[in-house]
């Protein structure tokens, strides 16, 4: 007799550990897709910043460099995990995104790749809007270029025109 309640008693121990363990592995896979759908996104804004820095510094070959790693990014995304909203505007732009990033990373030519910038971050803006970073954003204006531009710093530092025009232009959204 102590022995079959002993072994019901481990049987109930077995099945409530693995229930506990499912419910764990539903709950951690939940959460990985989420994390998943915003990580995938935020590898691409976090290279379309360093391609805006390397702007900033009028250094057309670090620039060519973020350029690339920016293009990696893109072609990584795994559009089915994006939401539906996300994979919509997503689908509007990669091919934009994709030619601008690839533009700019053959480049060494300075004046090209801000040029191309002006696409670049009015597609990534576009996306940004509807995905949201994991931070608050910046969107600012310079009139000189008539152009925009996406930072993670409130204060302007301008993408168009370097160090001879650094702060010329102002923030005109905030996108959080």
């Amino acid at each position: 007799m102590k022995n079959s309640i002993s072994t019901i008693a481990a049987i109930i121990t077995l099945l409530f550990s693995a229930n506990t363990i499912q419910a764990n592995s539903i709950k951690t896979t939940e959460t990985g897709f989420e994390i998943a759908d915003s990580s995938q996104l935020q590898t691409v804004y976090d290279a379309y910043f360093t391609v805006k820095d390397a702007l900033i510094k009028s250094d057309a070959k670090l620039t060519s460099a973020k350029a690339k790693d920016l293009l990696d990014a893109i072609t990584a995304v795994k559009m089915d995990k994006l939401k539906s909203d996300e994979h919509t505007a997503w689908m509007k732009v990669v091919k934009k995104l994709t030619a601008d990033a690839k533009s700019i990373s053959t480049t060494a030519d300075l004046k090209k790749q801000r040029e191309t910038f002006k696409s670049l971050s009015k597609n990534t803006y576009t996306l940004i809007k509807v995905s949201k970073s994991g931070e608050t954003v910046y969107k600012q204006y310079c009139p000189m270029a008539d152009a925009d531009w996406l930072s993670k710093e409130k204060a302007v530092k301008n993408p168009y025109y370097g160090s001879s025009m650094l702060t010329c232009g102002n923030v005109v959204e905030t996108i959080k």
